[in-house]
């Protein structure tokens, strides 16, 4: 893969070119990623998600009576967009006319951000259907960075990047955590931790995850991911499948991390074996609000 030209074109969308720093963003508390398997006990009175992810090109050129399930869902939810499809990381820049249907999207929804992930998932055009890590060297991290900032300012609302996991892992001048920090030097856009996937990295591939956390600027963390994955025995790798319980070691590190920095969300992601008991899924989106505003109640203690 080659890095973008140095002086690529500017990225456009027909939409206010203004920078938009990542502060003062809403605490949502937490959310849940909307999937049609739950989309029932979701709505439930009885339920407590707080706000709910959806996949951002599920919605972006969809009929309006597909755009009419975010208008339904918006009367009692706050809804962030997650995107697949940005390919932030490709030599290209981003199509214009995604962008310019991203932030419409956003602006009719009233997102207070929008995410994607922090890799590529296009190739001379062609689309991959993975999110592949980035070559971790300055000069993409510069790049990408910069990249970041333009997409940023042609959506006009905040842009958080998330980490990926990654299975295969090439020598690199830098590691991922300093990759990661070195991107974040060159925009103003926020960080989507995913504590699944940093976890999952930090066993296959032999590093420490509170290594990683002092490396990276925690300030920067906007929302993080929670999941459960599979694999790990017998010597095979851990595998990131969203299909299980949140592990011990993924509710440590967000306990961890909220002491450090003022996480303004948490998201449980379940892509698959959902339980038949909704009041599975509930109890992890307690347990992980009654982290979140525990730190923030020590915070408010402090001051």
């Amino acid at each position: 893969m080659t890095t973008a030209p140095s002086r690529p074109a500017p990225v456009t969308a027909g939409h206010a070119a203004t920078a938009v720093p990542v502060t003062g963003l809403p605490y949502l508390g937490s959310g849940i990623g909307y999937r049609t398997e739950i989309k029932d006990a979701i709505g439930s009175p009885g339920s407590r998600v707080d706000w709910l992810e959806v996949i951002t090109e599920h919605y972006l050129f969809a009929p309006p009576d597909v755009r009419d399930v975010l208008h339904r869902l918006r009367r009692r939810f706050r809804i962030v967009p997650h995107g697949l499809e940005l390919s932030i990381g490709a030599p290209r820049e981003p199509s214009p006319r995604y962008l310019e249907a991203l932030a419409g999207l956003v602006d009719e929804i009233d997102a207070p951000w929008f995410s994607d992930h922090l890799c590529f998932t296009r190739a001379a055009g062609v689309a991959l259907s993975t999110l592949t890590p980035l070559p971790r060297t300055r000069e993409i991290a510069r790049e990408v960075g910069r990249r970041a900032q333009r997409v940023q300012a042609a959506v006009g609302r905040p842009l958080i990047l998330e980490n990926v996991t990654y299975y295969i892992d090439l020598a690199s001048p830098l590691s991922e955590a300093q990759f990661i920090a070195e991107v974040m030097e060159h925009c103003e856009c926020g960080l989507l931790l995913d504590l699944t996937n940093l976890d999952i990295n930090a066993r296959n591939h032999g590093y420490s995850a509170m290594e990683f956390l002092d490396t990276i600027p925690v300030e920067r963390v906007v929302q993080v991911h929670l999941a459960g994955g599979t694999g790990g025995e017998d010597d095979r790798m851990d595998l990131d499948t969203h299909s299980e319980p949140v592990p011990p070691a993924v509710w440590d590190l967000l306990a961890e991390l909220v002491d450090r920095a003022p996480v303004r969300a948490t998201l449980l992601e379940r892509d698959q074996n959902f339980p038949d008991d909704f009041g599975e899924l509930q109890a992890e989106l307690d347990h992980a609000r009654r982290i979140l505003e525990g730190a923030e109640t020590a915070r408010a203690g402090v001051r």
